[in-house]
Parts: structure tokens; sequence; C-alpha cells
């Protein structure tokens, strides 16, 4: 697990002594890498400290959350900590993770640490995972000519330029192409997510359409694709917007 490195913005010497003591029984824990009586020159303490949290005292000083703009690291999670519970409302209005209550108690200081911790792990895998998808995007080759259609016993490999349309079909796909064939596939549609070039929108949970073969789009009660091969089908009403900038920048 992670050690919560903070920075203390603090002059309550009780509170500065609960706090260091805090650090020293639990040390796998929180770490404090400063502690300061005010926020002047804070932005100058982040960029040289590189804190994961500010831990910051709402009793006698005024945060102003401009501060953070001049950062030149990853800004730090907030920490705040009052004697007046009203200023819980202001604090989670800076996108505090936690607020705690004067007097602090080991418990609370334990809990919005664990708080804090699972947030920025939680953090770090959703970046992880996005950074793993743009690695993923950036490998593959950039002019797709074909795809792979799995069936129970074959893999074909159709060509993008053929498909005019693919339909979900709970866990299978179908794919419509220009020789008026159906070719189904056992994967579902999202898993052909990927695959797809830049002529394809998911126009609808189930159906993702080849612009290539677009004759025109009908207004009536909502907005329909109709394709070269006679098939009219709906666009989703989430979707419309983005159908319509995606058409508009091809």
């Amino acid at each position: 697990m992670k050690v919560l490195q903070a920075i203390v913005i603090e002059n309550d010497i009780e509170v500065i002594k609960l706090l260091q003591q805090f650090e020293i029984e639990n040390s796998v824990l929180f770490s404090i890498l400063d502690i300061v009586e005010d926020c002047k020159n804070i932005t100058k303490l982040i960029n040289e400290k590189k804190p994961d949290v500010l831990f910051i005292s709402r009793d006698e000083h005024v945060f102003d959350p401009k501060i953070l703009n001049d950062l030149t690291v990853r800004k730090p999670k907030l920490l705040f900590a009052s004697k007046d519970k009203c200023q819980a409302f202001e604090a989670f209005g800076f996108n505090a993770i936690d607020f705690l209550l004067k007097p602090l108690t080991t418990n609370s200081l334990i809990i919005s640490i664990y708080k804090t911790i699972k947030y920025l792990e939680m953090e770090t895998v959703f970046q992880d995972d996005v950074l793993g998808k743009i690695k993923t995007i950036n490998a593959l080759p950039q002019n797709f000519e074909y795809v792979s259609i799995s069936s129970v016993d074959k893999i074909e490999l159709l060509k993008m330029d053929d498909i005019i349309f693919c339909k979900a079909d709970g866990k299978y796909t179908e794919f419509n192409t220009i020789n008026a064939s159906v070719i189904i596939s056992s994967k579902n549609l999202g898993e052909y997510a990927l695959s797809f070039n830049n002529n394809f929108f998911r126009i609808h949970h189930s159906y993702v359409v080849n612009i290539k073969y677009l004759v025109k789009i009908i207004k009536n009660n909502g907005l329909f694709c109709e394709l070269k091969n006679g098939h009219i089908l709906p666009v989703a009403k989430r979707r419309q917007e983005e159908f319509m900038k995606f058409i508009n920048h091809q």
C-alpha cells in the first residue's frame, strides 16, 4: 500500500503533535514532508516536495485553490480540518477528499488517510488502463483493410470496404456486406471496436455503420441512417450530436 506523503498547513501545536505522533505510529501509511503555518509560498513548496496531499487547517487560514494553478507537478489531493463543521461545505466545494472535524482523533485520521490512499490507487489504475489502451491503439496498423470474423468452426477475413453495417445480436455480431450476404461472428460487437477504421461509427448500441454507404440522414421523430442496401437504421438519441460532428468532419 502507498505511503501518503503530506504537507501540513497548520499552526495549532496540539494538532501538529498529534499528526507527528500519528506519523511515528503509522509510518507505513503516512509521512509528513513539511509543516508550515500558512499558505504563503505553498506553490513553490509543493513543486519542490511533490506531496500526495495537503492537510489544511481551515481555522486560521484562507485557502485559495487558484494557488494550485501554477504548479509544475501533479496537483496534490486536499484534506481539510476545522473546529467549524460548516467549513465542510466549502471544503468539498474545493473537491477535498475528506473533511475532519476538530478535535482530531486517531480513528478519524486513519479513515481519511485510507480514503485518500484508495482514491489515489484507483486513480493510478484508471490512468494505467487509459495508457494501456492508447498503447494498444498506437500499436495497431493505421490503415485497416480487413477484419477477422470468428465463427464456431472458422475464421474469415472480410474487407472493411465490403461491410455496409454491423448489427449486435446478443453475444453475436452480424456483418451485412455489399454482396447482400450476412456473416455471423461469435464475438460481440464491442470486441470489434478497435478493428474498425475511420469510416465506421457506432450509431446505436446495436449498430455500427460504414458511412461510405450512407445515402441520407432522415429526421423524423429522431435520426435515421438510410444505407445503400436499403436498410434504415436508428441513431441513438445520446449519439446524435457526436454522429453529426463525425459526419461533418469526414
